[in-house]
């Protein structure tokens, strides 16, 4: 069975407060983008046995594909094992949710490969123990996401809107980020109901120019190319650039497939992993 893992972009994502286990209370407006991973998933006789075409993912149980299929196999008792084979396009340690979406994906796949009658929100609630992103990717599109991520709710599609990703050549530690987040020193927040109305009336004009992530108060600072790679996008015409959750990539609308088609090329010059690509 193939599947498709969509990487997702953010629109908005505040930070509302922090919980006594640790964990920020989140409100984001997240949007899948066509960029994916695919995802090759077979019943094996034992085993979770897993691959993947890049190198330095590993394959072993720090794999989130790996454990997906671990959670899975241990909630529904199944006695088979499983052979997942990833074929991996989004970046990694990107603010993609590429592990995430992957993990996702396997849960969906191996819920129809195994005929499990489990509904999305039971997948998700499995998919909460291996990060907060999954319960989205799960169910995917257009969708505010609140508490730590696990609650998801569909918003109308703002499918079709063209994008310039740019990840540079380093990654990014979620939850080194957080850790490093001052909710003291967060002095503008998105405006997430306006955004959502602007979303939700397909006004690109809107969202370009007032989404905002309060998490490049801490990535931004650290890594200061990042500046200049929103600058730049923005002087190429973008409609606005912004940073995908804990970054390092940056993402910019465009209106116009032209401009940011010349805005790609100026930046697969200089970096590795570059896509221009689509809201779907």
């Amino acid at each position: 069975m193939l599947i498709k893992a969509y990487a997702k972009i953010n629109i908005s994502l505040d930070v509302l407060g922090k919980r006594e286990d640790g964990y920020h209370l989140l409100e984001m407006i997240m949007q899948n983008i066509e960029l994916y991973d695919v995802l090759k998933i077979e019943r094996a006789k034992k085993g979770i046995n897993i691959e993947c075409n890049r190198p330095y993912v590993p394959i072993d149980e720090r794999n989130l594909v790996y454990k997906a299929a671990k959670l899975f196999i241990d909630a529904y008792s199944i006695q088979d094992g499983v052979d997942i084979s990833i074929n991996k396009n989004i970046p990694v340690a990107a603010g993609l949710a590429g592990g995430s979406t992957d993990a996702a994906a396997t849960l969906v796949a191996m819920r129809d490969l195994y005929n499990i009658n489990a509904s999305d929100d039971e997948l998700s609630e499995i998919g909460l123990n291996i990060g907060a992103d999954v319960p989205y990717c799960i169910k995917g599109g257009t969708a505010l996401c609140k508490g730590i991520g696990e609650k998801v709710t569909p918003l109308k599609s703002f499918k079709g809107h063209i994008l310039v990703l740019v990840k540079p050549n380093f990654g990014v530690s979620t939850k080194e980020v957080y850790k490093s987040l001052d909710l003291n020193k967060i002095y503008k927040h998105p405006n997430t109901l306006e955004l959502i109305k602007a979303v939700e009336n397909d006004d690109i004009m809107y969202v370009s120019e007032n989404m905002k992530n309060v998490l490049e108060n801490v990535t931004l600072k650290k890594h200061t190319v990042l500046k200049e790679i929103k600058e730049k996008m923005i002087r190429s015409g973008a409609l606005g650039s912004m940073m995908s959750g804990s970054g390092p990539t940056i993402f910019g609308f465009f209106d116009d497939t032209l401009k940011a088609q010349r805005c790609y090329d100026y930046f697969k010059d200089k970096y590795n992993e570059v896509h221009i690509t689509r809201t779907i």
